[in-house]
């Protein structure tokens, strides 16, 4: 609309056009429409209009709606005059865009002002009170609503009752909303709401059936909030919800339609969501994408791409989190093809600096690409980075072994204003759990307390398992003695590490201190303690916790049967072991090869080969674990010409690529049955960088087979890899003695001597990586 045709519009009778300029004001308001609202106020100055309030007031709301507060502001000020919708109007606008010390500020201007406020006054400046936890000053304004004669009012009473329990009032809350003359559903809502953000799904359950019991009807919103807490109560308590809004025959609007669907979807029941998706013609970007996230979370990603492209037809434009859900999905399957393209269709619709979609790009990108250079590009490229951002940013470089670069990037977020959270800490703190970066855990560690954060049980863990990593278990348990909680997680990391340093009789001490203090065992910590019980051929303990297993129900898990074959396999109770393998409903890779290494393990060579051909049989596909598990069948038997055969077949048939302990096992076949050349030429032709193990091995057969000049030249290549390698030199000297060249071996010893190899000091990897 022109500002001539408003002129006109005023010229022909001002006064009867009034009411149409506040009416067209408001829709400018609505939708935030600020040339068309400019239009409007410069004609109404002109023609004598400004010292109206009621005008003011809906320009008041134009200018808050559309130029920001501080344009507000002024307008608010230059007011000739000023009601208490005009106050309203300003503090209700503070509020919602989250400036509450603003908004209490400018309550008490009014207050002073003369102006008496109304109920949705009072409602707004209880709110900013909840938000900032001022019992204090909320306490006062109750008195004042009290004073008024006010606190029968059910919205300021729902307020209030917000205020109480986001103080920490809890108790009094609870009885406010029980002495309620008038509560509505809005009173219960918010205690329910209360309850929920304060993670207690059984008593917000129970309130409402309190509520029932009161005959106070809900409303929408209340089953809304219940839908959401189903998630964590469990399917049935949401079928129950799901019943009652029938019940109680509340109509079926597009909120209700999406909490529905939201609550079946992450429950994994798509066909239930679909059924609710479709009752109704009412669709949204909401409603889609939380039907295309249901998909997602059920990892049916080609039905969530028909579901994109189906919402597409209808008309419904993506939004940010549409995206964001897709691309979960292509990081699911790993397909970088497929994220890509999407990336091209958010770069298209403009939301390539959005902060939601980028984080998802970010993921997309680190976990399924093999380099991080466009995964650094998208998180540069976003308008404002979030902790999120950095977080799965640093995450995906620690994962690539970047994790140098990962440091420096959790001091830029520092940097940056930008908090970690207990994720970011707990991303950066596995990146430290490894021997190249000992310092940098000490150093996190400092940083945690000083924030605070250690009380946090995920960054706890994450701590225990940085120093356990490093293999500095004393300052592993003495973060374990000090936190506040200790769960499964906490003991069973500490004793998976223990494990992996062959520390196995520390890692069954966990057992003991879990009993203690209360704490369960689930799959995971009973397969670990198993692990344990194995690498000591400790069958007492073993023996106990298959008992556990049994009476727990653990046993079901096939992780814990795995780790019962393995434990029976290696104290060689092969019968055991097959009873355990047999009882399992859908053996894996891993059931197999636990039973294939017991029987090669055992000499029973026969049998192993017999269960590998089994496998292959049964479906199973062998990985390169089972492939080392038949080579070491057939060099056992030395059935070499059998384990050359199965090395080729089965890393074609199964696509499995041959790592440098296959190539290990081959030479050492060759090599014990004195084929020497092949066994050199294996190691000159295979497709990885040769190591010291390599050339030990067939040294080794060398000496077996009394071939000098071989066996020279694989000791002079392994001393050149590690010239400080004490077991080349006694290799070599005894494969002298044992070709009657003892004067060459003394030699050899001489040049130990000279070398000072006994004494050397041999740094490992954790020590090296301190004095760097």
């Amino acid at each position: 609309m022109s500002r001539q045709t408003l002129y006109a519009l005023f010229s022909e009778n001002p006064s009867s056009r009034f009411r149409d300029i506040c009416s067209r004001i408001l829709v400018f308001c609505n939708s935030r429409s600020l040339r068309d609202g400019i239009c409007v106020h410069s004609p109404v100055i002109k023609l004598g209009f400004e010292d109206d309030l009621y005008l003011n007031n809906n320009l008041l709301c134009l200018y808050s709606k559309c130029c920001g507060l501080e344009q507000a502001r002024q307008f608010f000020d230059e007011m000739p005059q000023r009601d208490v919708v005009s106050w309203t109007g300003l503090l209700s606008a503070y509020v919602k865009s989250g400036n509450h010390e603003n908004a209490l500020q400018l309550f008490y201007s009014m207050l002073t002002s003369g102006q008496t406020p109304n109920e949705f006054t009072l409602s707004s400046v209880l709110r900013s009170c909840s938000v900032l936890e001022e019992f204090d000053r909320g306490s006062s304004i109750h008195t004042y609503i009290v004073k008024k004669g006010m606190e029968s009012n059910p919205i300021l009473g729902s307020n209030l009752i917000d205020l109480y329990y986001k103080c920490g009032y809890r108790e009094q809350a609870c009885n406010m909303l029980m002495h309620m003359e008038n509560s509505d559903a809005i009173a219960w809502t918010t205690m329910i709401s209360s309850f929920l953000e304060d993670r207690k799904w059984n008593l917000a359950l129970h309130l409402y059936l309190r509520m029932v019991e009161a005959k106070v009807p809900p409303n929408e919103y209340t089953f809304v909030k219940l839908l959401a807490a189903s998630s964590f109560l469990g399917l049935k308590y949401g079928m129950l919800i799901h019943a009652h809004l029938i019940m109680w025959g509340i109509q079926l609007n597009l909120i209700l339609k999406t909490a529905l669907v939201d609550m079946y979807s992450r429950f994994h029941m798509m066909e239930d969501a679909i059924k609710i998706f479709s009752l109704t013609p009412d669709f949204d970007v909401f409603l889609w994408t939380t039907i295309i996230s249901g998909y997602v979370q059920s990892s049916k990603v080609r039905e969530a791409i028909k579901a994109f492209l189906l919402m597409e037809v209808s008309g419904v434009a993506a939004n940010n989190f549409t995206y964001s859900s897709l691309l979960t999905a292509c990081t699911s399957i790993l397909s970088l093809e497929l994220g890509q393209q999407l990336h091209s269709r958010v770069i298209l619709v403009g939301l390539d600096k959005d902060v939601s979609a980028g984080n998802a790009l970010i993921d997309m990108y680190m976990k399924c690409s093999c380099t991080v250079e466009n995964a650094f590009q998208v998180f540069r490229y976003i308008y404002s980075p979030n902790v999120i951002s950095w977080t799965t940013l640093i995450a995906g470089l620690a994962a690539h072994n970047y994790l140098r670069e990962s440091f420096q990037f959790f001091q830029e977020m520092r940097e940056a204003g930008v908090e970690p959270n207990s994720f970011t800490l707990s991303s950066i703190l596995r990146a430290c759990g490894t021997t190249e970066y000992p310092t940098h855990a000490m150093q996190l560690h400092g940083f945690i307390i000083k924030s605070k954060a250690d009380h946090d049980i995920t960054v706890g863990n994450a701590l225990v398992d940085a120093y356990a990593g490093l293999e500095l278990f004393d300052d592993a348990w003495g973060v374990l003695s000090m936190m506040d909680h200790r769960d499964t997680i906490t003991y069973t990391t500490l004793a998976t590490r223990m494990n992996h340093a062959g520390h196995h009789g520390m890692a069954l001490k966990m057992i003991r201190y879990m009993v203690k203090e209360e704490v369960m065992m689930d799959e995971f910590s009973l397969a670990c303690f198993l692990s344990a019980s194995a690498g000591m051929n400790e069958m007492i303990s073993g023996g106990q916790l298959h008992c556990y297993s049994v009476k727990s129900g653990l046993g079901r898990w096939i992780s814990v049967s795995n780790a019962l074959i393995d434990l029976y396999a290696k104290c060689q109770c092969m019968k055991d072991a097959h009873k355990t393998f047999e009882e399992i409903p859908e053996p894996n890779t891993v059931s197999w090869n636990g039973l294939i290494s017991g029987l090669v393990s055992t000499g029973n060579i026969s049998p192993a080969f017999s269960m590998f051909e089994d496998m292959r049989l049964s479906g199973v596909k062998p990985d390169s674990v089972t492939l080392l598990l038949v080579l070491s069948a057939c060099s056992r038997g030395r059935l070499v010409d059998l384990g050359l055969e199965y090395f080729h077949s089965v890393k074609e048939a199964y696509e499995i690529a041959p790592e440098l302990y296959h190539y290990n096992c081959l030479v050492n076949l060759l090599g014990q049955a004195g084929r020497l050349d092949e066994a050199r030429d294996m190691i000159e032709n295979m497709p990885l960088k040769q190591n010291a193990m390599i050339y030990k091995t067939l040294l080794s057969a060398c000496r077996l087979h009394k071939n000098v000049p071989l066996g020279e030249e694989m000791a002079r290549k392994g001393m050149e890899l590690d010239p400080f390698d004490l077991t080349f030199y006694l290799l070599l000297a005894k494969l002298y003695d044992a070709s009657g060249r003892s004067d060459l071996g003394d030699g050899t010893r001489q040049m130990m001597r000279d070398l000072d190899l006994r004494s050397f000091p041999r740094l490992n990897q954790h020590v090296s990586s301190a004095g760097d």
